[in-house]
C-alpha cells in the first residue's frame, strides 16, 4: 500500500469551469498505482470542484449561467461584502458544490465515464491561482 501526494496549480481568468483532467491523468500515469483511490481537494473557499460533461461546451456555459442566476451578485442580499460583489456569492456556490472529489483507480485507470471530465469551478470574477491537492492511496 502506498500514499502519494501532488499539487496542481491552475491559473483562472475569472468565472468559469477549467478542465484539469489531462493534468491529473498525466501525473497518475507516472505513478505505479494499479488500484486505489484518488482524493482531490481544492484549497480555497470561493472555488470548487465538479465532475461534468467534457463533450459539449454548452453544458459548462449553462451550468455557469444557472449558478449566476441562483446566487446573484447583489451586495444588498449579503452581510459579507468587504471583498467585492462576487465574494459572498462565490462562497455560497462553493458550499453548494464540492470542495473535494474521490475517484477509484482500477487497473491503472482513473474511473471516469466516457463524457466525464474533472473541473475546477471558479466562482470569482478576477484572476486567481488555485491549488488542487491530489492524494492517492493504493497498491
Amino acid at each position: 500500500m502506498k500514499q502519494l501526494f501532488h499539487e496542481i496549480k491552475i491559473n483562472t481568468n475569472g468565472q468559469g469551469l477549467y478542465d484539469f483532467t489531462d493534468q491529473t491523468i498525466s501525473w497518475l500515469n507516472k505513478k505505479q498505482i494499479n488500484n486505489g483511490f484518488l482524493n482531490i481537494n481544492i484549497l480555497h473557499t470561493s472555488a470548487s470542484l465538479t465532475i461534468q460533461e467534457n463533450a459539449d461546451p454548452d453544458v459548462l456555459h449553462d451550468l455557469e449561467n444557472f449558478f449566476n442566476k441562483l446566487v446573484p451578485m447583489d451586495n444588498k442580499l449579503y452581510k459579507h461584502t468587504t471583498e467585492g460583489k462576487d465574494d459572498m456569492p462565490a462562497h455560497i456556490k462553493s458550499a453548494l458544490t464540492n470542495n473535494q472529489l474521490t475517484l477509484s483507480i482500477k487497473n491503472k485507470k482513473l474511473m471516469l465515464g466516457t463524457w466525464q471530465g474533472l473541473y475546477l469551478f471558479e466562482h470569482r470574477i478576477e484572476k486567481h491561482t488555485r491549488i488542487l491537492s491530489h492524494h492517492i492511496i493504493g497498491d
